[in-house]
């Protein structure tokens, strides 16, 4: 089996909610905005996920694993990924534009070592 590229199925998504926004009388823009409040959703879901798993809320204690953390983060993880293609048709190509500029701040650069 094929491992798609991961910007094709984000893309198709993309497409797939847009599609749905569309059919209810949903603007554009009203769905990037709701799009991204969806990702702070899932940013709770995930400190929520780490709070069980560390045990800390004592009246659920231990009510997650760590593998529910890794689930949650995957879910930020996809839900940005997907605002970014709700609002960029070249969601892929900016992605990586940025994550250059970013590694550029905070890794060395080759050959500088950084041990």
């Amino acid at each position: 089996m094929t491992t798609p590229d991961p910007w094709d199925v984000i893309s198709a998504l993309a497409a797939r909610f847009n599609a749905a926004d569309a059919a209810r009388g949903m603007p554009p823009e009203e769905s990037q905005v709701l799009q991204i409040l969806k990702i702070g959703e899932e940013f709770g879901e995930a400190a929520q996920a780490v709070i069980g798993a560390k045990g800390t809320n004592l009246r659920k204690g231990r009510s997650h694993s760590w593998e529910d953390v890794h689930d949650e983060v995957c879910d930020v993880i996809i839900t940005g990924m997907v605002a970014l293609a709700r609002m960029r048709p070249d969601a892929a190509a900016y992605f990586a534009g940025q994550l250059d500029l970013k590694a550029g701040r905070f890794l060395p650069a080759p050959g500088e070592g950084g041990d």
